[in-house]
């Protein structure tokens, strides 16, 4: 199951918080139709105010991250982790977990 690094944790909660009022909303993960050059599946993140249907939901300290079918199969295994540079802007790595 997909963990995520402190940084994550709080970057998420901070994204989501500042972009919906509802305390169910979260960061759902979603695959795009674009691979990546190396034929993997290539990842994208929006706030939304609750899961799709058919979405994983993921809870870590109170943060919600929902997973579409594809994005919970690509992170079945992997840490999300998250930075900010110094413009603000957002980014996301995903690592693999320790074994």
């Amino acid at each position: 199951m997909l963990t995520l690094t402190d940084n994550a944790t709080a970057i998420v909660t901070t994204l989501v918080s500042r972009q919906s009022d509802t305390a169910e909303a979260g960061l759902r993960i979603h695959s795009t139709a674009t691979e990546t050059p190396e034929g993997g599946t290539r990842l994208a993140v929006v706030v939304t105010p609750h899961p799709e249907p058919d979405d994983q939901v993921v809870e870590v300290s109170g943060t919600r991250l929902f997973l579409e079918d594809a994005a919970a199969v690509a992170l079945d295994d992997k840490v999300l982790d998250a930075g900010v540079d110094d413009e603000g802007a957002v980014s996301f790595a995903v690592l693999p977990q320790a074994i």
